[in-house]
Parts: C-alpha cells; sequence; structure tokens
C-alpha cells in the first residue's frame, strides 16, 4: 500500500536499483564455481609446468644431492613463489610415511613406470594439485600447490568483478533517476492537465514529446478536451433554448393572468385569454414532462412496463389521433401497418416515441405535403418508421439529430422548430428499452426516422 505513495521517479529508480542488484547477485552466483573451476585448471597447467621445469633441472643433477640441490636459485624461488612443494621420490616400494599428505598406490606405480602423474591428494587439513615426473637417476620428483592457493585468485577475480558490477551499479542509480525524470516529465504534464480540466480550464494543450504510450495519454487528453469544449457549448446552447420556450409561454400565461386579475379583460376576452393560458400551460407541461424524462432515462428509477399489448389496437390509436391532426393542419396522412397481437413491451413508452416523431414531422410539413407512419411487427421486434415530405436533413444534421437541442440551434429562426429534446427523448427511450434510433432520407423527399424495439418476452 506504501508504495502507491511513491513518485513515479522513485519506483523507477528503485526498481532500475533491485534489478542491477539482481544481476550483481546472478553474475556472481553464476560466475564464482566457472572461475573457479578455471583457476584451477589454470593453476594445474602451471603446476604441470613447473614439473617439467624441474624434472629437467635435476635430470642435470646428482640424485643423491638431495632434495633441491643443485637446482636453479630461479625455480626454486619459483617454487617458493607459487607456495609449491617438491619431493623427491626413490623407484621402487620407498616409505612414503614420511610425507605431509597421503600419495596414492596407483600413483607410485605409474611413476615407477616412468609415466607422469597429474591428480589431487590431501592432508588431513588441506587438498593439493600433484604433478608427478619421472627422472633419470632411477626415482621420480612430485610438486604439490595447495589448491587454495588457485580458490585465493578466484576470490580475487570474483571481487574484482563485483567491485566492477557495483561501480556500474553506481553509475546506474542516476542514470536510471534521469531517466525517470525524463519519462515522468510529460506524465506530470499530463496530470496537471486533467486537474486543470477537472477545475474547469478548457483550451489545454499538451506537447507530444514522450515516450508513445505517455503520448497516447496526452492525445486522449487533448482530445477530451475538445470533447468538453464541445459538449458545452451544446448544453449551454440547450439551456439557452430551453430558456426561451419557457419564457414564452410564462410571458403569456403571466400577461394574460395578470390583465385577468386587474379587470383589463372581462367577459368573451377573458374566456379566450384563459383559453390561452390553458394551452400555454399545457405546452409547458409538456416541456417540463419532455426534460424530466429526459433526464431520467439517465437514473436509475427509470421504469420499463413489460406488459402485452394489442398491436391492432396501439396502431389504431395512432392513426386516429394523427389522421385528425394532419387533417386539421391540411396534411395528407399514409399509415402502413402490419401488426398481430403478440408483442411485449411498454405501451406508454411507445406511444411518446410515435407522438415525438409525428409531432417533429407534422411541424415541418407544409400543407399538401404527405406524413407517414409505418407499424410493422417483426420475428423478435417492432418497428416504428415515421417519414414526411418537409425539407429533410443534411448527412451531417442527421450526426447530430438525436443530441438535444442541436438542430434547434442549427434552425432556429429558419424552420420550425419546437423544444430542441423531442428526437433526444426519442432515442433515449429507444435505448432504454433495448432498441435503436436511426434517422434517414425519407422517398417522400423529408427525413425519415427509424426506430426498432426487441419484443420484451424473447428477453
Amino acid at each position: 500500500m506504501r508504495l502507491r505513495r511513491w513518485s513515479i521517479v522513485s519506483l523507477l529508480v528503485l526498481l532500475t536499483s533491485a534489478v542491477a542488484t539482481i544481476a550483481i547477485v546472478v553474475a556472481g552466483l553464476i560466475s564464482y564455481p566457472l572461475v573457479v573451476s578455471s583457476s584451477q585448471d589454470v593453476a594445474a597447467k602451471n603446476l604441470a609446468q613447473l614439473a617439467n621445469v624441474t624434472a629437467n633441472a635435476i635430470d642435470q643433477q646428482n640424485f643423491g644431492a638431495g632434495a633441491g640441490a643443485g637446482v636453479g636459485q630461479g625455480l626454486i624461488r619459483t617454487l617458493q613463489r607459487e607456495s609449491v612443494s617438491a619431493y623427491l621420490i626413490p623407484r621402487g616400494n620407498p616409505d612414503l610415511r614420511d610425507l605431509p599428505f597421503d600419495f596414492p598406490a596407483s600413483y607410485l606405480d605409474q611413476l615407477n613406470q616412468g609415466t607422469d602423474v597429474s591428480g589431487r591428494v590431501t592432508s588431513s587439513q588441506s587438498e593439493f594439485l600433484l604433478e608427478g615426473r619421472p627422472i633419470g637417476i632411477d626415482g621420480s620428483v612430485v610438486l604439490i600447490q595447495p589448491i587454495s592457493i588457485a580458490g585465493a585468485s578466484a576470490s580475487t577475480i570474483i571481487w574484482r568483478l563485483v567491485l566492477a558490477l557495483v561501480v556500474g551499479l553506481i553509475i546506474a542509480i542516476p542514470l536510471g533517476f534521469i531517466a525517470a525524470q525524463r519519462l515522468a516529465r510529460p506524465l506530470r504534464r499530463a496530470s496537471t492537465a486533467a486537474t486543470s480540466m477537472t477545475g474547469g480550464r478548457r483550451g489545454v494543450q499538451l506537447a507530444v514529446n514522450g515516450p508513445r504510450e505517455v503520448d497516447e495519454i496526452s492525445n486522449s487528453l487533448t482530445e477530451l478536451d475538445a470533447a468538453l469544449v464541445a459538449s458545452e457549448a451544446r448544453q449551454r446552447e440547450f439551456l439557452l433554448s430551453v430558456s426561451h420556450e419557457f419564457r414564452t409561454p410564462l410571458t403569456a400565461v403571466k400577461g394574460y393572468s395578470e390583465a385577468i386579475a386587474d379587470g383589463v379583460l372581462t367577459g368573451n376576452n377573458a374566456v379566450d385569454a384563459a383559453r390561452l393560458i390553458s394551452s400555454e400551460s399545457a405546452r409547458l407541461d409538456r416541456l417540463v414532462s419532455d426534460l424530466l424524462d429526459l433526464a431520467r432515462l439517465g437514473a436509475v428509477d427509470f421504469a420499463i412496463e413489460s406488459v402485452k399489448i394489442d398491436l391492432q389496437e396501439f396502431a389504431g390509436e395512432v392513426c386516429e389521433v394523427w389522421g385528425y391532426r394532419c387533417q386539421d393542419s391540411h396534411v395528407n396522412f399514409s399509415s402502413e401497418i402490419s401488426v398481430t397481437t403478440g408483442f411485449v413491451g411498454d405501451p406508454i413508452r411507445l406511444r411518446q416515441v410515435v407522438d415525438n416523431l409525428a409531432e417533429n414531422a407534422l411541424r415541418l410539413s407544409p400543407s399538401g405535403s404527405t406524413l407517414a407512419i409505418r407499424i410493422e411487427q417483426m420475428d423478435k421486434s417492432l418497428v416504428i418508421e415515421v417519414r414526411d415530405s418537409g425539407p429533410g436533413l443534411s448527412p451531417d444534421d442527421q450526426k447530430v439529430a438525436f443530441d438535444p437541442g442541436a438542430l434547434y440551434e442549427r434552425f432556429r429562426g429558419v424552420r420550425p422548430v419546437g423544444t430542441g429534446i423531442g428526437l433526444a427523448l426519442v432515442d433515449r427511450l429507444a435505448t432504454g428499452m433495448g432498441g435503436q434510433a436511426r434517422v434517414g432520407s425519407a422517398p417522400e423527399g423529408g427525413a425519415r426516422f427509424t426506430v426498432e424495439i426487441p419484443n420484451r418476452s424473447d428477453t
């Protein structure tokens, strides 16, 4: 848990040091037996060369002169420097009990036969390398060297190796620190930018000059900043449009209610004003309901009912209501109904989908044009399609058609627009019921909105 509080620089330096330390330990463990073995091999070869030189030197002297007598002083000093002991062994079966080591009988037999001997012997306290050479004066010379001498040489090599690795570790730590600092610098910038964005700052630009993964973080934060700017701008525009939609009916309600209260309007004029107040109140109620539904669609308490629906009755009500609305607006109404009765879903939400799409289409349909509603039951879903012959939507418009307030801002003052949340509500309702909403071009020349909702009896 404590490591989580460390900076990335500290962690990287710690990791670098740990890797270097492990490398030193592993290198030492692997190198030690190899170096010891190599040192002993070298010592054995050197001892063999000394044995050959000693045997040649003794061959030129009188055997009876005693051990080392007549041997060159340089050779004697070499033997002493290398901690090598020399012994003259007569041919035959001499008494070898005075030797400070156990001399195997097999070695004696080989020397008596004139064969060189190489091997190891032991004493009560140590182990020795041994080299034996027959000499031409009816005997042999035997050289021994403690194995600890070779081991000491190996230890010296190991310590030098460890020292070199430690020096490398000392150099690696500051280098790792510098590398970690360079790596952490763009991460710190990204963290600072993210904190600024959390505090509400926008327009943050991050330099892309780090490792690939860090650059990806910087690019993602830059893209997130741009998306937040666009989203917040859309939200502001949406709030402004909703405020405008509230203000218009509220102004009418306030003005006419004050006129009635002050007695300015009486009689039939008061009745007409009351009707207008009621109409504007209904408009406000619809706007508030749409906003609440739009907000609740993202909440856990938004309920979707699953009941068996009589689709023929449902389609009949839709056609009756919107056929009358189209007739009243001098718009031709076309219905394409192909349903049975076996469908499970939420009839209230389905009606909201149809009404919002039809309301939007009728608003944009000029007199004499056509509004078509298709309700078709598929194998496992219900398709609701609303088409019109109005001005339609461009490909760019279609991309943002279901964004709250997007089309409202584009066409305010250009086309008849509603609250700016109807299509967004349709999209959220479709998603909430497990389906999807799509937009395209209609054969009648306007827009085509299609919603497909799965049969909840299959879920």
